[in-house]
């Protein structure tokens, strides 16, 4: 790769980290498929922010969320036999969450009760969903990404309508993960981990996708997870493989990395406090929250209006 200009590179610091009453580590199914069979007390993914400032994770193997609040306070919201990762607010009181064992799923945060919302497709069941997004229409988009790579490049992306139509946008991705909108909705960005890339493609005014095309390449043992956007069309990029994150310019020029620990995981990433300028990045490995302020706001999260 040719910069012009070698990018920014700054340090991550710690929000806060799991407290030792959620920490047993112990093997999982999940974890025996994804983490070479080794215990561990948690996997964080999909930060998501409330109204009130409280950030939301998940823990997959154990099906947990927990609310931690600007104090950086954890609360256990609810536990279940799932396996959760992305999430986002549907109402103030309810979120939407790719579930890899049970499809989408509704957590009301208030009761800490789960029901399904789509957990299949036309009586098949998905690969194993992984993360999503609303436009501001309230389309959502998400990914269903199961044990796919380059071994097997079938990796799945779909969008819902308002209406409840489902349509699938691509059936040959090498393990799609994360999932965003650029600033004015024109262009889908999807995280091919296992092709250690991003990929992005228009929207055509039907709602599909044309022309998809590899955005940026990276580089290492895991490719590119959790995606986000800023104001300014940085597209943010969370790289576990290196424990990076990449902030990218509109030709996908790193302009900043944002480094975690060496050899830990960071998996996702979110925007929060005041006016959006910090960003909050979750370390799977270590079950701990990063962070660091930035210089442009994050795009807001969108949610359905009804």
């Amino acid at each position: 790769m040719f910069l012009l200009q070698a990018p920014v590179v700054r340090s991550l610091e710690t929000f806060t980290a799991m407290p030792g009453q959620y920490r047993q580590a112990r093997r999982s199914t999940w974890g025996d498929a994804n983490q070479g069979g080794r215990a561990s007390d948690s996997f964080l993914e999909g930060p998501v922010f409330d109204d009130q400032g409280n950030l939301y994770v998940t823990d997959i193997p154990f099906g947990r969320v927990f609310r931690i609040d600007p104090r950086g306070e954890w609360d256990l919201v609810a536990q279940w036999d799932g396996e959760p990762n992305g999430m986002k607010f549907i109402s103030p009181t309810e979120l939407l969450i790719t579930d890899y064992l049970n499809g989408l799923m509704v957590l009301d945060v208030t009761r800490g009760s789960v029901r399904p919302f789509l957990a299949r497709r036309n009586t098949e069941s998905f690969k194993g969903l992984n993360d999503l997004c609303f436009d501001r229409s309230g389309h959502l988009y998400f990914t269903d990404q199961g044990q796919t790579g380059l071994h097997d490049p079938s990796g799945r992306v779909y969008r819902l309508s308002p209406s409840g139509r489902l349509d699938q946008l691509l059936s040959n991705v090498p393990s799609p993960n994360g999932i965003a909108l650029s600033p004015d909705e024109k262009f889908l960005f999807v995280a091919a981990t296992r092709g250690n890339c991003v990929w992005r493609m228009p929207l055509l005014a039907d709602g599909g996708v044309a022309k998809a095309g590899q955005f940026f390449t990276s580089y290492g043992p895991s490719g590119p997870d959790g995606l986000a956007m800023d104001e300014a069309g940085h597209l943010i990029v969370a790289n576990p493989g290196l424990a990076y994150v990449w902030v990218l310019n509109a030709r996908a020029e790193p302009v900043e990395v944002l480094r975690g620990p060496a050899g830990h995981s960071l998996t996702n990433v979110a925007y929060g406090g005041e006016g959006r300028r910090q960003l909050y990045v979750t370390d799977s490995s270590a079950g701990e929250i990063l962070f660091a302020p930035m210089a442009h706001a994050g795009m807001p999260v969108d949610r359905p209006t009804s």
